[in-house]
């Protein structure tokens, strides 16, 4: 499960991606996302760091993506703010630690079916882009519509 300060993450750049050329107020993607302005102020700093975000003060200055919606997936906001995407620990990419309880990771079953997990749920969420979050919003809303008329 992620966290609720990676779930907000992504809410709050979905947001900003169904208009990728403004620049955004925290109070505005706080109320319409539904997401504590203090909070979301941690969030879009770390994004900011991570280079996914960019700010202008003053007026007319918000934060703004600095890459095209395209360019930013669901496993690159995960790791940000949760780390690794493995169940299991020896599984991991970027945040390996062996088993105690293994002799041989290289013959574990367990292991290389955690392996094989792993790699499918990076792979699709590597596919699963800021664009194509909002496409598929859009999509979902206008099915919502059509069903109701």
């Amino acid at each position: 499960m992620i966290s609720k300060k990676c779930k907000y993450a992504i809410h709050a750049l979905v947001y900003m991606a169904r208009r990728p050329e403004e620049k955004h107020l925290i109070r505005e993607v706080s109320v319409a996302c539904r997401i504590p302005k203090k909070f979301l102020e941690a969030i879009m700093l770390e994004l900011k760091h991570a280079g996914i975000l960019g700010s202008r003060a003053g007026k007319g200055g918000g934060y703004y993506l600095r890459r095209k919606p395209r360019e930013i997936n669901l496993a690159e906001i995960i790791r940000l703010f949760d780390g690794a995407i493995a169940a299991v620990p020896c599984a991991t990419y970027k945040y390996y630690e062996p088993c105690r309880e293994c002799d041989d990771e290289r013959v574990c079953s367990i292991r290389h079916a955690f392996l094989e997990l792993r790699n499918a749920t990076v792979e699709r969420l590597k596919r699963d882009t800021l664009e194509k979050l909002v496409r598929r919003e859009t999509l979902l809303k206008g099915q919502r519509v059509r069903r109701i008329k």
